[in-house]
């Protein structure tokens, strides 16, 4: 007899971490009480990243193989009319009869994208958020950036579904207009004692009665709020044993809004062993609990993108405006060289989306020789045969570099403009944008890789244009 659940799962949280002390320092003079919430650091995208581009390199931890749905949860989304699930299609190279979804509108669009992809077969389920905090509020200090990736499925399954209960309850602990800029908090103590403390104790009492199982019994309660101590407060409520919550993520990264239960939910499956009961709780106008049980196949697995190699692949900064101003939190002067339109041509777009969404170049059927772009002809000079060429994708390829510039003529939104031509292993070169980098990491011969992030930002039209950039794999 089959079961479904979950069959692996990937991570992505950006290099950058800034420093929560530097943010209390800064507002100090008017919001001294911040200090409270002053310890540890939170994760931040660079210029270049969004809630698609991370999402992006979470799935890109679990992709093992094809699935029938995509389903991208966030309330960050860069789109609000365009498909955001198709462009991260597009960018995995994912075949174009696939069923994606956007899922939006609640904290609890992770934990609701998760059901929705347990019961639609094999599915790839994200959650990414790249949050616009409010500078000197609360969530500016407490919120992170960052997206995990679940599959799922009937085959090799690495953790069971044993159940799942859902309620809706329109409660507003905050909201975001769609014309607002920021989202509007409520009193957290009435959003600790009536929301976290009944709806969501309810909810999860209702399922493990379902499941017949104690709450003692509980091994790894992945369920963090962005409000200190609330989560250990519900464990306490529901008879579940303090340890099986780990709140090192909160500490080290910070609440990643409706990606963070997945992204606890990946923690627990790292640490996991057969047989152990993980408790999955998402909290939004209501609550979504799933309990799952760990199969033997989860000491068989091993995900490319691992919690806890992404929280140590940090960089941590103290420099809050330079935060601000590449979150576009502040409107700087950026100099007459940033007076430039972006006007994307959708035709072209559309034409050669599976070299700029997937980077997919060439490879000779004849002669083997690989290019980017593909192209009628190849490129072996001895025998440039016309027509031979198959889809060859570059993105999971490792590459080095040839050639590095540091631009400060150019424009880019964090100078300088690093870039220069990469050598792919196998064959294949291309000029390459730098990111998630420093003049000192980049030399001749480094090793790089490549991510999917934005090109530039059309901001007459609101467009933004994506593309795959080289990082030097000292920051991978």
């Amino acid at each position: 007899m089959s079961i479904t659940g979950i069959t692996g799962y990937g991570v992505f949280i950006p290099i950058l971490r800034l420093n929560r002390a530097a943010i209390a320092a800064a507002h100090a003079w008017h919001a001294p009480g911040l200090k409270r919430l002053a310890k540890g650091v939170r994760a931040i995208a660079n210029w270049d990243e969004d809630a698609v581009t991370l999402a992006v390199e979470a799935a890109r931890g679990c992709v093992a193989h094809a699935p029938e749905t995509m389903i991208l949860a966030s309330t960050s989304l860069p789109f609000v009319d365009r498909q955001n699930s198709g462009i991260v299609k597009e960018a995995l190279a994912l075949a174009d009869d696939i069923l994606t979804i956007d899922i939006t509108g609640s904290q609890r669009a992770g934990t609701s994208a998760l059901l929705t992809a347990l019961r639609a077969g094999p599915a790839l389920c994200i959650a990414a958020e790249k949050h616009r905090p409010q500078p000197g509020s609360e969530s500016d200090l407490t919120t992170a950036d960052a997206a995990a990736a679940i599959a799922t499925g009937n085959d090799n399954v690495i953790a069971e579904l044993v159940a799942s209960h859902s309620v809706s309850v329109d409660f507003v602990d905050h909201f975001r207009a769609a014309d607002a800029e920021f989202s509007y908090g409520w009193e957290a103590r009435w959003i600790r004692d009536e929301g976290y403390g009944k709806i969501m104790p309810a909810t999860i009492k209702t399922l493990l009665e379902e499941a017949n199982v104690e709450p003692s019994a509980i091994d790894h309660f992945a369920f963090g709020s962005p409000n200190h101590g609330v989560a250990t407060t519900v464990a306490k409520i529901l008879g579940i044993a303090t340890d099986a919550l780990d709140e090192t993520l909160t500490r080290d990264v910070g609440d990643a809004g409706a990606a963070q239960p997945l992204l606890l939910l990946a923690n627990s499956l790292e640490t996991a062993t057969p047989g152990q009961l993980i408790l999955v709780a998402g909290f939004g106008q209501g609550c979504d609990a799933m309990l799952f049980r760990t199969t033997e196949e989860i000491l068989k697995y091993q995900s490319t993108h691992r919690v806890a190699d992404a929280v140590q692949r940090a960089e941590v900064t103290s420099d809050y405006l330079r935060y601000l101003a590449l979150a576009q939190l502040i409107n700087v002067d950026r100099g007459m060289r940033a007076e430039h339109t972006f006007k994307t041509p959708l035709t072209a777009l559309y034409r050669n989306r599976k070299a700029v969404m997937g980077l997919i170049g060439g490879r000779c059927t004849k002669t083997g020789t690989v290019q980017f772009p593909k192209s009628d002809l190849s490129v072996n000079q001895n025998d440039p045969s016309f027509q031979t060429q198959e889809d060859y994708r570059f993105a999971d390829i490792p590459a080095k570099i040839v050639t590095h510039t540091a631009d400060r003529l150019a424009y880019t939104p964090s100078p300088p403009y690093y870039y220069g031509t990469i050598d792919f292993e196998g064959g294949g070169r291309m000029v390459a944008e730098f990111t998630d980098c420093e003049q000192d990491n980049l030399e001749v011969g480094a090793d790089v890789k490549m991510m999917f992030r934005v090109k530039k930002r059309d901001e007459d039209r609101k467009f933004t244009q994506y593309f795959w950039k080289a990082v030097p794999a000292v920051r991978d």
